[in-house]
């Protein structure tokens, strides 16, 4: 469940300040699927950084699954951002590593003796089981994609936050990621924002909101 209360945010731009929220206010079902679309420099991607801790409000509350992180300090924070699971544009693997430890990165961090039970079933799932030995640049952007959505399912979050995952994607593999992804998230019950410039994409989304002047117009 995510809840965010008379939200307001401002980016300083040299001499200039750029008010993004204003009052900005939103509620998330637990388990929701939700896709964020808005012209550029609307805010979609800072209202994700925000939901990830990784920026702070100006004022205003930020729950997400009854934490109150708007009143974190960044210890708390960085906790915080390891029970999530973040997905990028440009994947943000680590090019020295293998699929298999690319996948296993974030979990390792957290349970640096373990390894999960359900790796095997999750890489098979993805289609990435004869790839695991394999490094990055060996892999094309879908399978690149696809050990991102590996990385941040494995720690089982509540909630998965994807900044235009398929930006560096063609139509059909646009698709078959999104698509793998809502499944796979519908499937474990985790919340899920997607940013996203593609209206064709949406229809795998519970719910649409498109953010303009700093509130939600659908």
């Amino acid at each position: 469940m995510i809840s965010v209360t008379d939200l307001c945010f401002r980016r300083q731009d040299g001499d200039q300040v750029h008010t993004l929220f204003d009052g900005f206010s939103f509620n998330m079902a637990a388990q929701e699927q939700v896709a964020l679309l808005g012209d550029s420099g609307s805010g979609k991607t800072t209202l994700l950084h925000l939901l990830a801790g990784l920026l702070s409000p100006d004022s205003g509350q930020i729950e997400v699954n009854d934490e109150l992180i708007s009143a974190y300090n960044e210890q708390q924070l960085a906790h915080y951002r390891r029970k999530i699971g973040l997905i990028f544009q440009h994947y943000q693997l680590l090019e020295c590593l293998n699929v298999k430890q690319n996948i296993l990165f974030q979990y390792k961090l957290n349970f640096p003796r373990q390894t999960p039970a359900e790796l095997d079933a999750l890489v098979e799932q993805l289609g990435l089981s004869n790839k695991l030995n394999k490094f990055p640049s060996q892999l094309s952007g879908g399978e690149q994609q696809r050990v991102g959505i590996a990385r941040a399912l494995l720690n089982q979050p509540k909630l998965i936050l994807a900044d235009e995952p398929t930006g560096n994607l063609d139509q059909v593999r646009s698709h078959q990621v999104v698509e793998m992804l809502t499944t796979l998230c519908k499937e474990r019950q985790i919340n899920l924002v997607m940013v996203t410039h593609s209206h064709q994409l949406t229809r795998y989304f519970d719910s649409v909101k498109v953010l303009a002047n700093g509130q939600f117009n659908g």
